[in-house]
């Protein structure tokens, strides 16, 4: 049976240093700030936001929601940024994705600064991860080779299969390990849905990534043993029970991890990762600021 890789705990510890460090901050007389700016009624997106903002407060980060309705125009939303971009209490700007179908996500987020852009999201800073010299790293991204360090799993030289090209995960991802640098240097595969045969891919893989956001489509024939699998998919299937739902990855958990020497839990696994890389990107857009 496979290790479970606690996301949660790992998180906790990250969370616990930036703490820390934010509470030195203070004693200086000064507060990283982090604004979010969250359009429309997407409950989703309002869970990830509640999460980004009870965390910010419990490491001692100021931050603010800026809620808007879901049919401002791109005028006014682009206003709301330009004010948040150029406010100095705020180091951190991010705006939630995704925004609603008539707002351009590229116009949008080009307008954050690079220097506040703590999503890496800015035109700028996704070429700067490429070329190995990232102002900030994506959260996910980030939050991933975390997990791997903190479980002492070395991806240099093996062979990493990431399931999923957007531009939140699996490319920034496959940026990162590429790196010729300690946490990285893998030998790195992209699978999408163009491929004929997933499993061709997956069976070769030493490290699995499941981006896919496809519920539990990686059974366990499709994996070979000792392969670490790390599930970033959150889905909602069908249950008998309060909720009327259960959340599942893209991975088939009890099948792969018979077989697995490795794997995250969903939830409790990339997710708390995320939150707290957001975290330490908002304090190094301190740093940068200051």
């Amino acid at each position: 049976m496979a290790k479970i890789i606690d996301g949660k705990a790992i998180a906790q510890t990250l969370q616990q240093e930036i703490q820390q460090k934010v509470e030195k901050i203070h004693r200086s007389g000064k507060v990283p700030g982090l604004a979010v700016i969250l359009v429309g009624d997407n409950p989703a997106s309002a869970v990830y936001v509640n999460r980004k903002a009870k965390a910010c407060h419990e490491v001692g980060i100021h931050s603010i929601t800026d809620k808007l309705p879901g049919n401002i125009s791109e005028q006014e939303l682009l206003e709301r940024v330009r004010y948040f971009d150029q406010a100095p209490e705020y180091h951190g700007l991010l705006i939630q994705l995704p925004l609603p179908a008539h707002l351009n996500e590229h116009k949008i987020t080009e307008a954050v600064s690079p220097l506040k852009d703590v999503d890496c999201l800015h035109p700028y800073n996704v070429g700067q991860l490429m070329l190995g010299k990232a102002i900030f790293e994506p959260a996910t991204p980030a939050g991933i080779i975390e997990l791997l360090r903190h479980s002492h799993i070395d991806p240099a030289g093996k062979q990493v299969v990431i399931l999923g090209r957007s531009n939140i995960v699996g490319k920034p991802l496959a940026m990162l390990l590429i790196q010729k640098k300690p946490g990285a240097n893998a030998v790195v595969t992209m699978v999408h849905t163009a491929a004929r045969d997933i499993s061709r891919y997956t069976l070769s893989a030493d490290i699995l990534v499941a981006a896919m956001g496809k519920p539990e489509v990686i059974r366990g024939d499709m994996v070979r043993d000792e392969t670490v699998v790390i599930d970033v998919g959150v889905n909602r299937i069908p249950a008998d029970n309060e909720k009327g739902y259960r959340l599942v990855g893209d991975v088939a958990f009890s099948e792969v991890a018979a077989k697995a020497s490795a794997i995250t839990p969903v939830p409790g696994g990339v997710g708390p990762m995320t939150i707290v890389m957001l975290l330490k990107n908002t304090l190094k857009a301190f740093d940068i600021q200051n």
